[in-house]
Order: C-alpha cells, then structure tokens, then sequence
C-alpha cells in the first residue's frame, strides 16, 4: 500500500519525509516499519532469531511550485503523481519561520487546506464530467450492459461534487465499488491531513485544530497535530536520548509512531501475527479480510490448501501467557475459513 506525501512548499513535507526514512538523500520513495508494541511484547516472550513489522510504502511528491506570478500552481504532472496512491498525507504548515517564507506570504492553516481540497474536487468534476458525456453517446450507439452500469454511480458522484463536497463523503454499494475500481479520482482518497506546528505553539494546537473541524465539517478526513522539527531532532537520537528528550518535551511517544499507524487505520487495514522461534511477524490484511485470505497473505498456496485455522487473540494470549494455558481457558480455538481475522488475532495455519 503506498502512501503520497503532499503539500505546499516550505511546508516539511521533505523534512517529514527524511525523519520517517532516517534518510536525507535524493530517494523520494521508502519503505517503513508500521510500529506495534504487541509485536514487540510477544518478540520478549518468544525470542525469535527476528521480528518482522507491517510497512507502508511513503512517496514524497515534489511540492508544489509558485508559478511566474508568484501563485502556486498545479501541473497535470503533480496531479498524475498524487493518483498512483492508495491514500494522501497532506502535511499542512502552522510553524512560523521568517528564513523560511510561506509561498502565500502568510502562515494560513484553513486556506491551504481549502487550496488543495479545492483543486483536486476540479480535478475529480472534469473527469467525471468527460466519463458521463462518453457513456451517454455509448448508450445511444449500443446496448453494453458496462456502460449502462455506470451511468447511475457517475450521476450520483457529479450530483454530490457539485455541492462541492469530496467523494471519500459517499457511501457506496459492492456494485458501485466494482464500477469505481479502474478509476483514481482523488477526493475519493482516503485523507490524514498533519498539521506541522513549531514548539513555540504547543498551546494553541487545541484551538487550530478546533478551527479546522468548524471550517470543514463535512469533508470526511482525519487530522494529525505534530511537531515536524522536534520529530527530526528525535529521530537523530538514541533510545535513551529520545526518551530524556521525549520526558523534556512532556510526551510519552513519538507523533512520528501515531502518524505511520493512522495512516495504516486509514487505509483499512489491520495485522495478524504468526509466532515462533525463527520469527514473530505481523502480517498485513484488509479489515473483514477472511481466515482463507489471511492464509493466502503468508503464502499463495496456503490460500489453496486450507484446512484450519487456529486462533487467539494477542489479548488472550498475554492474559494467560501460553497456548496451553489459552486452550485450557477455552480461548484456543479451530476456525474455518469464513472466519473474520480480527485485529490482533494470533494465527496458526493448517493446511494440506
């Protein structure tokens, strides 16, 4: 699943960017580790030769540019960048820095929100705009059940645009989730909007974020407060250090930890894990993904040749500390493979 970084220039976007890659080198793409402190418990108790966490793939798009007449301007090259993704991080610049000029001029937190918001709703009205005008001159020259399919979920989606309100807003069906597949429209993206404050405004983040949610009540995305200068600082340090500085700072962990794991919420996605000796791992599904499907993320054939699942819960599991235990409190059990991987659910595969 991958992750596209945007947002205006100046706004610490990059900085973001190094601070999660632990890298300040040309590479605009990286994998990182999502973080989880139930993996990290069960890796104490079963000591494996390795742990191995969820990721997300992060790209940072290049920001955007000021145009000749000192406006900021989208390119049909940013546009076609941002699609590739399965969901956006909008970083949003709140800090104050006179070396560091806002290309507006002004720090103005609801305006560069509304500014991207607003050029990606036009973005979505051309392109369902176009699609309806094709599928109306394809239903007067055939009969193609495709085409006529489409036709209700695009007049639902110009319907609810033009009120100038996202996609991500709707509702859909299974049948409109499978009309809607082939196509990237970016208000339909999920969204974390993270707004980069400096240390000097810690008390007012309460009231910014107050402001946001009054100026955008209906848009459907979720917000992250952090403080993207004190998270590069932290990132240079060691455990010990970062946990003095943390102490210093009043905080008991990193924004950088709540970000990567928000934004795996965000996508809809959820971790099962599979312990041993070789290695304790949290395995990556979709939420209402099914014990079968989960099987087939550890391996393709396992998909084919399932037979079982055993199951319990992460929870369970560090309340009475062994699967022995587990079974003899009844908590251990045999699943089939409908069954509904919860989050956290502890799974051994049996298969032919």
């Amino acid at each position: 699943m991958q992750i596209g970084l945007i947002g205006l220039q100046n706004s610490g976007k990059t900085t973001l960017f190094n601070t999660v890659s632990m890298n300040s080198g040309e590479s605009n793409r990286t994998v990182v580790r999502v973080p989880d402190t139930r993996l990290d418990e069960l890796t104490k108790l079963f000591n494996p030769k390795k742990q191995i966490n969820a990721t997300l793939e992060i790209i940072d798009i290049p920001g955007l540019q000021l145009s000749d007449e000192g406006k900021v301007k989208i390119t049909n090259d940013f546009l076609s960048k941002v699609k590739n993704n399965d969901a956006l991080f909008h970083i949003v610049r709140q800090f104050e820095n006179e070396s560091v000029p806002h290309p507006e001029g002004v720090v103005d937190v609801i305006r560069d929100i509304q500014f991207l918001e607003t050029e990606f709703l036009l973005s979505d009205m051309t392109l369902i705009e176009n699609r309806l005008e094709k599928i109306q001159k394809e239903i007067q020259k055939t009969k193609n059940e495709q085409v006529q399919r489409e036709f209700p979920v695009f007049k639902k989606l110009q319907e609810h645009i033009e009120t100038e309100l996202p996609l991500r807003d709707l509702v859909f069906d299974e049948n409109e989730r499978r009309v809607l597949s082939g196509y990237q429209f970016l208000t339909l993206k999920p969204l974390l909007i993270g707004i980069n404050f400096d240390e000097n405004s810690k008390n007012s983040v309460d009231k910014i974020l107050e402001e946001i949610k009054l100026s955008f009540p209906n848009s459907n995305f979720l917000i992250i407060p952090f403080f993207g200068q004190f998270e590069f600082e932290l990132s240079q340090l060691s455990e010990e250090e970062s946990s003095i500085f943390m102490s210093d700072f009043g905080i008991t962990e990193s924004a950088l930890n709540r970000i990567l794991r928000t934004l795996y919420q965000l996508l809809g996605l959820q971790s099962f894990f599979t312990v041993g000796e070789d290695e304790c791992r949290a395995w990556t599904i979709k939420v209402n993904n099914t014990a079968q499907e989960a099987a087939g993320a550890i391996h393709s054939d396992f998909y084919a040749k399932f037979i079982r699942a055993e199951v319990v819960h992460y929870d369970e599991y560090m309340k009475y500390g062994s699967f022995t235990k587990c079974k003899e409190a009844g908590v251990w059990r045999l699943e089939g493979k409908e069954y509904l991987v919860k989050d956290g659910d502890i799974l051994n595969i049996r298969h032919s």
